[in-house]
């Protein structure tokens, strides 16, 4: 008996963005610089596989600046931590790194901006998730308002409906969001958004290119971590754009076969902050039952670069 033929879709863009891999390198040149280990507070992007081989530099994962000792270096998250964080460890005069986002900085500029002209805050994004702890604790507390559905802003208690400012956590689904947006401004029609869109570039494009090749595939998987919000959102993109199975894997072994059998086509697409040997591991799975055949589909070019702080440019 042959392999069971099936053609597989790639996404294009998938994997890592700009911004990760800039928090990456930032956690692997400070080791090279100040030696192991250096401190992380949170894990630095939301991949296993990506903290796992940081860990086996000599990086030390801490979910609070209190789990870090005063004499090594700890570097913040790509997700952006609130003032309080770096304003600690200045206060213990510790070496510190902020491995931000640029875009997830840009918000949390905006979010400064239209506080200082005046303007309460509403936020769109998930409760809890690092991302939003960091931008909503930007300003005092009651400045920053959190929805995370269109229900939530007809409950929202603002306080002066003609002084407000919106932005969006920047890994979200960009057709919920612009659902939320429409409600948000349908009920406080003086409220301001961004001047360009909040949800970044790289979150746009996944989920584009996995809407251009739903209409192609029977079964969609998402190489990613389940606390990643940018993985799950496209696994949510893939089943509301017509994938009557649409599932996200970590790793190879996460693989439902019995959920895949006897489909024809195939799209694989993953995260933000998942690693392209992740991809391959779970192409080689696939090949080894089917007779595949591969097509990717590219919808958007991605040439976007993000320096690392200068302190590690600079020589220790």
């Amino acid at each position: 008996m042959g392999k069971p033929p099936l053609d597989l879709y790639l996404a294009a863009p998938r994997g890592f963005c700009a911004g990760v891999d800039r928090a990456i390198k930032i956690v692997e040149m400070a080791i090279q610089k100040w030696g192991a280990p250096v401190y992380v507070r949170h894990e630095i992007v939301h991949n296993k596989f990506v903290v796992d081989s940081l860990k086996a530099q000599g990086a030390i994962f801490v979910e609070e600046l209190s789990d870090c000792p005063d004499d090594r270096p700890v570097i913040f998250s790509a997700h952006g931590v609130p003032k309080s964080v770096p304003a600690a460890a200045q206060a213990r005069q510790m070496v510190y790194v902020d491995a931000t986002c640029p875009l997830v900085s840009k918000v949390h500029i905006e979010a400064e901006r239209h506080s200082e002209n005046g303007l309460q805050i509403i936020m769109i994004g998930h409760a809890g998730h690092p991302e939003t702890v960091g931008t909503m604790g930007q300003l005092p507390e009651g400045e920053v308002l959190l929805v995370e559905t269109v229900e939530d802003v007809t409950t929202v208690d603002v306080r002066d409906p003609e002084q407000l400012a919106f932005v969006t956590q920047t890994t979200l689904s960009v057709d919920d969001t612009k659902d939320i947006v429409a409600a948000l401004e349908a009920r406080f029609p003086a409220i301001q958004g961004p001047h360009k869109e909040d949800i970044c570039y790289a979150t746009t494009n996944r989920q584009e290119s996995v809407k251009a090749i739903s209409a192609k595939i029977d079964a969609l998987l998402v190489v990613g971590a389940p606390n990643s919000s940018n993985s799950r959102r496209l696994v949510e993109v893939g089943a509301r754009n017509g994938c009557s199975y649409a599932q996200l894997v970590q790793r190879a072994e996460d693989i439902d076969w019995r959920a895949i059998e006897g489909i024809k086509a195939i799209g694989i697409t993953a995260g933000a902050s998942a690693p392209e040997v992740l991809v391959n591991e779970v192409i080689d799975a696939i090949k080894a039952r089917y007779d595949v055949t591969v097509a990717e589909v590219e919808t958007a070019k991605e040439n976007i670069e993000f320096k690392v702080p200068r302190v590690l440019r600079q020589p220790a």
